[in-house]
């Protein structure tokens, strides 16, 4: 009898499409598979900011459960999601080609299309909803006169409250709207703004004795992406190791080299240290790690330190 894969998601529109971006790639490879649906902590408490949860992984704890007692086969997730330690057992299958790693912000305030840069001279205040603690610390320490709203729930859900909101705006993952088509006219890209590691891209993940999930999901891994999501997540794991944390990082491949940005943000956006390097893409081995070095050694031992108290 041949094997059906279950593939774990979450049951969000995105994460649905996720799934279904991998069903359609494992058809094309020669493998059959079915989706298997799984609420997450995440979706249940709409509520609480992200940051309040407290739970690395809290997005994908419940598929790593349904994986290690072999409910489904594999998981797929936003990798921005994934804590940068796996659960033990289970191991990164596949990282697909990656999407759109930028912010976006949809206004609902039309001076927000004016000039970045105009608009931080002029110190405007604005409204702007995101349960990111990242992008909460960078908009403030560009706009610190801004009120940040806390805006959970899906795509979809978070569009809706955005819509009957008097916000000037919210901040989203530009792959997440574009991949559902729900990218509005209403909206310009953040591009002072650095990404969560790994952001727009998706990772499958399978347990560690499974060598069939392994084997289907090789034919779909992408190496220039899944360098690139390592160079970062080590970067993060470095300095802090959490997802709900204000650090960003941004590896891209150009030519035979690989451009690094990254920063730590304090919470409150007053303090930001950013680190830059350009290297050889055979020498790439750690430079995640050896980029977080340099920064801790510039001050950001002590913002580190200054964060984790904070959020304990």
């Amino acid at each position: 009898m041949e094997k059906i894969i279950r593939i774990g998601t979450r049951e969000s529109r995105l994460a649905v499409w996720q799934a279904e971006e991998v069903q359609r790639l494992l058809l094309q490879s020669g493998f059959k598979s079915k989706l298997i649906y799984i609420k997450s902590d995440g979706d249940i408490d709409l509520v609480t900011p992200l940051y309040e949860i407290g739970v690395q992984g809290v997005f994908t704890k419940t598929l790593d459960a349904a994986l290690l007692s072999d409910h489904i086969d594999i998981a797929v997730h936003s990798m921005k999601d994934v804590p940068t330690q796996l659960a033990k057992g289970i191991t990164q299958a596949a990282v697909l080609k990656r999407g759109s790693y930028k912010d976006i912000l949809v206004y609902q305030n039309e001076e927000l299309k004016m000039n970045n840069e105009k608009l931080s001279i002029l110190n405007y205040q604005f409204s702007i909803a995101t349960s990111s603690i990242r992008r909460k610390a960078q908009w403030l320490h560009r706009y610190p006169n801004s009120t940040i709203e806390n805006l959970r729930g899906n795509v979809n859900t978070r569009m809706k409250k955005l819509n009957e909101s008097n916000w000037d705006g919210a901040i989203f993952a530009a792959a997440g709207l574009e991949r559902i088509n729900l990218r509005p006219e209403n909206s310009i890209e953040l591009d002072w703004m650095l990404p969560a590691p790994a952001q727009g891209a998706i990772m499958i993940v399978c347990k560690e004795e499974d060598d069939f999930s392994k084997q289907a999901c090789f034919f779909l891994n992408d190496e220039p992406t899944a360098l690139c999501t390592k160079i970062e997540r080590d970067f993060l794991r470095k300095l802090l190791g959490g997802c709900s944390t204000p650090i960003s990082a941004l590896a891209v491949i150009e030519n035979d080299s690989i451009n690094f940005k990254g920063n730590i943000c304090s919470l409150d956006g007053t303090e930001k240290i950013d680190i830059e390097k350009t290297t050889g893409i055979k020498t790439v081995a750690s430079l995640g790690v050896k980029v977080a070095e340099e920064l801790l050694q510039k001050g950001g031992k002590e913002l580190v330190n200054t964060i984790q108290n904070a959020i304990k």
